[in-house]
């Protein structure tokens, strides 16, 4: 699953590159400036319900100040839950967490579908696990704000009016409950 994925992944990045040099590369001149061009908005949306239930509420505002550089800022909201059962199918526990925050990200276009990303964010972090067997008492992890520093790089793949963006990135502050984990992970968003 995951090589055809990533044969999928490959065959639209190709695809797409060689789009992009169809809208032009970075010499393109405009006659007038026009700020509107250069604002753009985007995030990740995200939902799944049922034993595990996952919300990713993240929108963005951005500015591209040329070819080469973009920056902005949004907000960030995610909640999952984790359901454990054991094999008769009855709940053994329920792992919580929330993460609310704020970010700011600079991106630099070495090329016109392909960047590198720096994201300083704070996040608001809590969380709680409950049982269901035994007379085992409800978890509580209090809120804590927690830094990272996201760092990475990926490709956008032009799509309409806007770009789908798939980046690979990793947390080098490594905070223990940080809610990027401890390995690289893949993101994907929309900015149009």
């Amino acid at each position: 699953m995951a090589k055809k994925l990533l044969y999928t992944l490959l065959i639209l990045i190709i695809g797409f590159s060689a789009q992009a040099q169809y809208f032009g590369g970075p010499n393109i001149q405009q006659t007038e400036p026009d700020p509107g061009n250069k604002l753009f908005f985007g995030g990740n949306f995200g939902m799944s319900f049922g034993n595990n239930t996952f919300v990713n509420i993240s929108p963005l505002v951005g500015f591209r100040f040329n070819d080469y550089f973009s920056g902005g800022g949004g907000v960030n909201f995610v909640y999952s839950s984790f359901t454990t059962r054991n094999s008769s199918g009855n709940k053994l526990f329920t792992d919580s967490y929330g993460t609310a925050g704020l970010g700011l990200f600079g991106r630099v276009y070495p090329v016109r579908f392909l960047f590198g990303q720096i994201r300083p964010e704070i996040n608001y972090v809590w969380g709680k696990t409950k049982y269901f067997t035994g007379n085992l008492p409800e978890v509580n992890y209090p809120g804590k704000f927690v830094p990272s520093l996201l760092v990475g790089g990926g490709v956008a793949m032009p799509a309409g009016r806007g770009a789908i963006l798939v980046s690979l990135e990793y947390d080098v502050v490594q905070d223990k409950r940080s809610p990027y984990g401890t390995k690289p992970f893949v993101s994907v968003g929309f900015n149009f």
